[in-house]
């Protein structure tokens, strides 16, 4: 999951200070459940901007906004109210903000939310970093714990040895991940694993922008 947080007004009314007529886009996916773009903070978001003399010309939940023919699909049905706006307030991730943007190029879009992380939902509003994308997934040989987002340092070969009771020197509210590494792959009679040496990330593989074609 996408995880976004909330742009504080006053930051959102500064982007839109020169734009009188906005329409609000959501996400039914990742912005719904990090409660950053679902309709109930949509209809939020639309009494907030009119209660600051905006006008909001319509809204939509796109499902998600990341689906590009989905989302066409969708705006296109709501051309008279996007023909009345000056700008799109996206309220999704940087990813669905673009997709909006590639589709209704005619009018600016601007983004609502920060997007932080790929995560997972612990609980209700809770949610922890667990992904950096690194294009190199190391899961299967760690027990399913990745060093890459888990370790502060991002090592490969084991721990720095800062580490304190369990805690990391970086963060010491954060476990240490080798250690959580260690415990599980002991647990799993798979220690033997350690001893291998990973070679340097090739950063060459997350070269940005990409593009995957997936054939059928």
């Amino acid at each position: 999951m996408i995880i976004t947080k909330q742009k504080p007004l006053e930051e959102i009314l500064k982007m839109l200070k020169d734009v009188q007529n906005i329409y609000i886009t959501g996400c039914s996916l990742c912005a719904t459940s990090c409660m950053t773009g679902g309709e109930k903070q949509i209809l939020e978001m639309k009494e907030r901007l009119e209660k600051e003399g905006k006008k909001i010309t319509g809204y939509v939940v796109l499902d998600p906004s990341c689906h590009k023919l989905q989302a066409r699909a969708t705006l296109k049905k709501q051309k008279n109210e996007l023909e009345k706006a000056d700008a799109i307030l996206c309220m999704a991730c940087g990813d669905g903000a673009q997709t909006v943007s590639s589709i209704v190029d005619e009018i600016p879009v601007y983004p609502a939310n920060d997007t932080l992380f790929i995560g997972e939902i612990e609980r209700m509003g809770h949610f922890a970093e667990k992904c950096r994308a690194c294009g190199e997934c190391e899961l299967g040989w760690t027990s399913g714990i990745c060093p890459m987002t888990q370790c502060a340092k991002g090592l490969l070969n084991g721990p720095c040895g800062g580490a304190k009771d369990g805690k990391c020197e970086v963060n010491t509210e954060n476990d240490c991940a080798w250690i959580l590494i260690y415990e599980r792959l002991k647990k799993a009679g798979k220690l033997e694993q350690l001893k291998q040496i990973k070679p340097p990330k090739d950063h060459s593989k997350t070269l940005h922008p990409m593009k995957i074609t997936v054939s059928r």
